[in-house]
């Protein structure tokens, strides 16, 4: 009997200070994710991605052509999980910076057909929208499927309920957190190995009909 899928996760956090709330919810996003996809049988390796850390590698990128072997080694645990949660601070009501220029050094493909779950915080609900008019066609730009649901959390989001027009933070982690594991769970897992090559012969020979006659 084979054993669980083994899924990998990439989360990447913009936050600038320490402690952070960027953290903070991209730590809560990943648990949700991690413990939706643990109740289905499978089993979930999670990396987290600083950006903050990373700062001066992803400058020196942008001067030098290409990443030196810390920000490479960040760059592949993103394009190499199986999916990602990104999450960013609002400035100025879009994405960080910072977030943007880790998204630039990174190839325009290396995330094609890559589930990906956006989150963003800020200080005032009124950047919420930024989730849909920036993140959201960054990773449609970048060729990802972004989950239906993404979520903001702005400063009273914490420890708040919601109210009769809106669900809670916490609903809101969970309903974005099962779309993500289920686009997870029936996305092919990935092969580490190299892909192993299928002879022309055989490959014409799955493309005959049943009676093996040509047509």
């Amino acid at each position: 009997m084979e054993g669980p899928t083994h899924m990998k996760l990439a989360i990447v956090t913009a936050g600038l200070t320490q402690p952070s709330s960027t953290r903070l919810l991209a730590d809560r996003l990943a648990e949700a994710v991690r413990r939706r996809l643990e109740e289905r049988g499978e089993a979930v390796d999670v990396r987290v991605v600083e950006l903050r850390e990373l700062a001066v590698d992803i400058a020196g990128a942008f001067v030098a052509g290409f990443p030196n072997a810390r920000l490479r080694t960040a760059i592949e645990e993103v394009t190499r999980a199986d999916g990602l949660i990104a999450v960013t601070p609002i400035f100025s009501g879009s994405y960080s910076g910072l977030f943007k220029s880790f998204f630039d050094v990174i190839d325009n493909a290396a995330l094609e057909g890559k589930p990906v779950l956006v989150a963003a915080t800020g200080g005032t609900v009124r950047h919420s929208l930024a989730l849909e008019h920036a993140l959201r066609p960054l990773f449609a730009y970048l060729r990802a499927v972004v989950v239906p649901t993404a979520v903001y959390a702005a400063s009273e989001d914490w420890g708040g309920g919601g109210d009769a027009f809106t669900d809670g933070l916490g609903a809101r982690v969970t309903r974005a957190a099962g779309e993500l594991a289920g686009l997870l769970e029936h996305r092919a897992p990935r092969r580490d190995d190299a892909e192993e090559v299928v002879p022309f012969e055989q490959q014409l020979a799955a493309l005959r009909p049943a009676d093996g006659k040509v047509r």
